[in-house]
């Protein structure tokens, strides 16, 4: 992609069809969100090859963000708490359980970041995953969505070697979701 069409807000070219690529691994990626049904759904589809003879595995990937640092220092207070780990925790072995019980070999990694999308290509480039299943909120211009959290997915997609398979979100739908795991986790 040209430096230009990210000025001028167009996205990549669409990601191949699935049924077409030779996929050994999947990673299915959040920044922090809860990962859908949805996510789950075409990931085991990407990975099953459509055809359900061949079975890729699947790395769940979820960061915690760490919020900031403090005069170039890294706060405490910033990182996250233990509550915090636990909600990430609870929807990547979610994830991990689904994906189980579906015949798929799936292993979860959780980790704290202040960039989640440097984090995500590194474990893909690392764990050699062919594609990225990713849920994502609506589109929105580069030059706004550099300043959202919510626009982390479009970040990767950008960035990604591999192709990158959004599931659109719903930006109501995600808080309020969202909220919900807060409060059982006892954040909010």
């Amino acid at each position: 992609m040209k430096a230009l069409d990210w000025v001028r807000g167009r996205r990549p070219a669409a990601p191949p069809d699935p049924s077409t690529l030779k996929v050994r691994r999947v990673l299915i990626a959040s920044e922090g969100r809860p990962i859908t049904t949805a996510v789950v759904d075409l990931a085991a589809k990407v990975a099953g090859g459509g055809d359900g003879e061949r079975k890729a595995s699947v790395i769940v990937f979820s960061t915690a963000r760490i919020y900031g640092t403090s005069l170039g220092l890294p706060t405490p207070g910033l990182l996250p708490t233990r509550p915090e780990w636990e909600v990430q925790r609870t929807l990547v072995e979610k994830a991990v359980r689904t994906l189980k019980k579906r015949g798929f070999r799936a292993e979860a990694r959780v980790v704290a970041t202040r960039n989640p999308t440097k984090h995500i290509l590194r474990t893909a480039k690392g764990r050699f995953c062919d594609v990225i299943v990713m849920a994502a909120d609506p589109y929105r211009h580069p030059l706004r969505a550099e300043f959202m959290w919510s626009q982390e997915a479009y970040r990767v997609e950008r960035n990604s070697p591999v192709p990158v398979y959004l599931v659109p979100q719903g930006a109501t739908a995600m808080t309020r979701q969202l909220s919900r795991k807060t409060r059982e986790a006892g954040i909010a």
